[in-house]
């Protein structure tokens, strides 16, 4: 997958629909418990380093 949309233009995008810090850790809980492989898929696609991936993960499993 190509890096098309940055981290803060999706967090721009939650928010314009209505989303807080907590709703939007509840979409990261629920794609990480639901489909792992396509989270990390997702987090790589926003181009996020290894590093950071892992700890994002971590913290939602």
């Amino acid at each position: 997958m190509k890096n098309q949309v940055s981290v803060e233009e999706w967090v721009k995008r939650f928010r314009a629909i209505g989303l807080d810090d907590a709703a939007m850790e509840k979409w990261h809980r629920l794609f990480e418990q639901e489909n792992p492989d396509g989270h990390q898929s997702f987090l790589e696609w926003l181009g996020l380093p290894e590093e950071k991936i892992k700890s994002i993960r971590a913290r939602y499993a």
